[in-house]
């Protein structure tokens, strides 16, 4: 038995009698079937299908059958999920402005088929309309299949924040980390994140981001602090006490911590961690509002992050916090015109 400080980080269980499985080494399952319903129903209802022939939108996730999990065993993430699904849809001719509606079924969407060679069938009820009926086959084919493939991202990212298990690294041992520029609005770095030993002595990294937000700080300030406001960009419950010791929780409790320091519209810091993290290991997060003209440059320093979980993190930020402020920015100004 590894004792505390010895051997790989992955092992120490701190000589614990109860033969806890700490951090995940062995073998370890995380149900998705839950979630996974949620996913499926955001990324597929509302899609729109625009043509020649006129306009389709997909309607209510009319049966979901099947399961998914993740499975973690050293440090590597094994995926299982088999969904039988049926849609409904409804569009209107352009030229006749006949309504007409239908269903698309995809019975079996797993990891043993790529997204592309998946099984999506459309149908459509008894009538004339067949041209709406190409046209859910054709571009109405592309866009599910885009919504899938959404859907198995974010099970891979979003879901799995945090269960990538660390690897074992020499304390003061230094990592670099090139990042290249992808093109978008995104501006992330990573400065040369140097090994710190916290909480059950896991080697972690600091991660530093920017981006820039259509907003004024005030503004962008109260949608990390305010809950309604919190919950319309994550669209899911969340626990958002911001006071000095308040609690925080989000993303279903994948996401919890507790607000350390608030400087309105200036400067936010939390302890942060995901749920899969060793137990009672947070990083420290600091978020800086600096207005830009009528913008506003938020720039994030997480410090404290494991090693195995900084590329899931950073995604966590990127995708689940900036990318949705960005489209409930959006949203909210499309309202008001």
């Amino acid at each position: 038995m590894a004792k505390w400080g010895q051997g790989d980080p992955r092992w120490i269980v701190e000589e614990r009698a109860d033969g806890t499985n700490v951090n995940n080494w062995h073998w370890t399952e995380r149900d998705a079937t839950s979630w996974s319903k949620r996913k499926l129903k955001e990324v597929l209802e509302g899609l729109v299908v625009e043509g020649d022939a006129g306009r389709c939108e997909i309607g209510d996730l009319k049966h979901v059958e099947g399961e998914a999990s993740c499975n973690s065993r050293k440090g590597k993430l094994i995926f299982f999920y088999e969904w039988n699904l049926r849609l409904s849809w409804k569009g209107t001719v352009k030229e006749s402005g006949e309504k007409h509606k239908g269903s698309v079924e995809i019975p079996n969407l797993s990891e043993e088929n790529e997204v592309d060679d998946t099984e999506i069938n459309v149908s459509k009820k008894k009538g004339e309309g067949d041209i709406l009926k190409d046209l859910m086959r054709t571009e109405g084919t592309t866009k599910v299949r885009e919504a899938l493939r959404d859907y198995l991202k974010a099970l891979k990212t979003e879901f799995t924040l945090g269960m990538i298990l660390p690897t074992k690294a020499p304390v003061g041992q230094e990592l670099s980390t090139e990042h290249k520029p992808s093109g978008n609005t995104m501006q992330d770095s990573v400065s040369t994140q140097s090994l710190d030993i916290v909480g059950v002595k896991i080697p972690t990294v600091r991660i530093f981001m920017r981006e820039v937000f259509n907003s004024p700080a005030d503004e962008l300030y109260s949608i990390f602090t305010t809950k309604e406001l919190v919950q319309k960009f994550s669209k899911c419950p969340a626990v958002i006490e911001a006071e000095k010791g308040g609690r925080l929780q989000m993303f279903e409790g994948c996401v919890s911590g507790e607000y350390t320091e608030l400087v309105p519209s200036q400067r936010i810091v939390l302890k942060w961690r995901c749920r899969s993290w060793p137990d009672e290991h947070y990083a420290t997060v600091a978020l800086t509002f600096q207005a830009v003209a009528a913008q506003t440059e938020l720039q994030l320093e997480c410090k404290g992050v494991p090693v195995s979980a900084e590329e899931s993190t950073r995604q966590c930020w990127k995708k689940q916090y900036f990318e949705e402020i960005h489209l409930f920015l959006q949203q909210a100004k499309d309202s008001m015109q």
